[in-house]
């Protein structure tokens, strides 16, 4: 509490803290540990949330005017999940409005600052919670991911993150839940400082709790039963689409090569589905396609009368298409999906960057021009596949870069294991500057 008093005026990560409840869930805790031991793997361990995810009894807001004053009633599962396990509540991190933006400000709480460079943008949609977990403002935090919006964050603030698979974890009490046109894309994932802390986290949020219909009770193997020797490792520092700088690439191909000289077999390829241009991958996402109407929908819930610009773009009823042409388009993102585990089978991992740059000056992290570069994490998306950010460098304005490990469907033991390996070989996370 006392490091977010002195640290967030400057990163605006935290939107809100819950400075009294916290003290009085420690002192239950220290009171609970000295009658009978711990509570769970989390007892004491402090939290923050991204402050998409309800929250009883503590504002919740999605990041829109309509929710300033909007408490629920009843947690998310996954902090009715960690809460049993011990973990307290240090309070909500800051999100783009409705978690849509790959940069972290909205109308509610402003704009969330990287805590390496302090002109440059944390990433979105869980920027609070990556600037804030990266800076030590609290152990862990809970992202939620519809196009890179763990994976980014993480890259841009240094942090380890984990978009797992489609399937694994409910979203039950999330702004983006589990009906509509874009349910398979939002994932939630935890966001942290080491690969054995997501692994620990992953195991408290997972599993199916009778409200989210998609969830499934799939094992979740231990990614310390994995060996890396002979491990069939495809890897790839240009997808096609967008080349990234000279850095990243020349930090992916040195974390693919230091998995080859720890015995995995490598073969650099782009997936064949994955498209050829950013326009055709966009068409999978189907997502103006109604004209936001979507988004609408979601604005009127939250009783929110004026969208902020990032947002209010993205209705526009001209762009609305016909019904045959939205059918085809998730044929064909279907297909896409198919293709995808189809191409997994052959290999167990998948390397890749996180993005085409890294943390961008604000206001520039959704140019035209930078779009295409968040296609590194959007096909994972698509796909429903789960995707691990590991730090693995840092860019020549002392910007952290992650390096994308993908797995198969429900294989997060691979991803967490090679992410493991890199965080070992690579250094992981680092202090920043700005939030120390």
């Amino acid at each position: 509490l006392k490091r977010i008093e002195s640290s967030n005026p400057r990163l605006n990560a935290n939107g809100r803290v819950t400075a009294e409840q916290a003290l009085a869930q420690a002192a239950t805790a220290d009171a609970a540990l000295a009658r009978h031991g711990a509570t769970g793997p989390l007892h004491g361990v402090p939290m923050t949330l991204k402050d998409s995810i309800d929250t009883a009894g503590v504002v919740t807001t999605y990041g829109t005017t309509g929710r300033v004053a909007a408490v629920p009633t009843e947690d998310a599962t996954v902090v009715r999940r960690l809460k049993k396990a011990g973990a307290v509540l240090l309070g909500k991190t800051n999100t783009p409005e409705l978690t849509l933006s790959f940069e972290t400000d909205n109308d509610v709480f402003g704009r969330t600052m990287n805590p390496f460079v302090s002109d440059r943008s944390p990433g979105g949609s869980s920027g609070g919670a990556a600037a804030a977990v990266s800076s030590g403002l609290c152990a862990f935090d809970i992202g939620s991911d519809t196009g890179g919006s763990i994976r980014v964050p993480s890259h841009c603030c240094g942090t380890v993150g984990l978009k797992p698979t489609q399937g694994r974890v409910p979203r039950t009490g999330h702004a983006i839940s589990y009906g509509g046109l874009h349910d398979g894309l939002t994932q939630l994932g935890p966001i942290a400082r080491s690969v054995d802390d997501l692994e620990l986290i992953l195991r408290v949020i997972a599993g199916p709790d009778g409200r989210d219909p998609y969830i499934s009770a799939a094992p979740l193997r231990d990614s310390r039963a994995i060996e890396l020797a002979g491990l069939r490792v495809a890897w790839h520092s240009d997808n096609g689409i967008y080349t990234p700088t000279d850095e990243i690439r020349s930090v992916t191909e040195a974390a693919a090569l230091s998995l080859g000289e720890a015995g995995a077999k490598l073969t650099e390829i782009v997936p064949p589905p994955i498209p050829d241009t950013n326009e055709a991958l966009i068409k999978l996402f189907v997502w103006n396609d109604d004209g936001g109407e979507w988004i609408r929908r979601l604005l009127d819930a939250a009783g929110t009368e004026t969208p902020s610009p990032a947002i209010a773009v993205q209705i526009n009823p001209d762009l609305r298409l016909g019904g045959d042409v939205i059918v085809e388009r998730i044929e064909a993102r279907d297909r896409f999906r198919a293709a995808m585990v189809a191409f997994m089978a052959d290999y167990d991992v998948l390397v890749t960057p996180v993005t085409g740059f890294p943390a961008p000056p604000y206001g520039q992290a959704e140019d035209d021009a930078l779009f295409p570069g968040y296609s590194y994490t959007q096909v994972y998306n698509l796909a429903g596949l789960p995707a691990a950010v590991v730090r693995c460098g840092t860019s020549p304005e002392g910007l952290p870069i992650g390096v994308q490990v993908a797995a198969p469907p429900w294989r997060e033991d691979l991803a967490l294991a090679v992410a493991r390996h890199l965080e070992a070989e690579f250094g992981g996370w680092q202090a920043p500057p700005l939030g120390s």
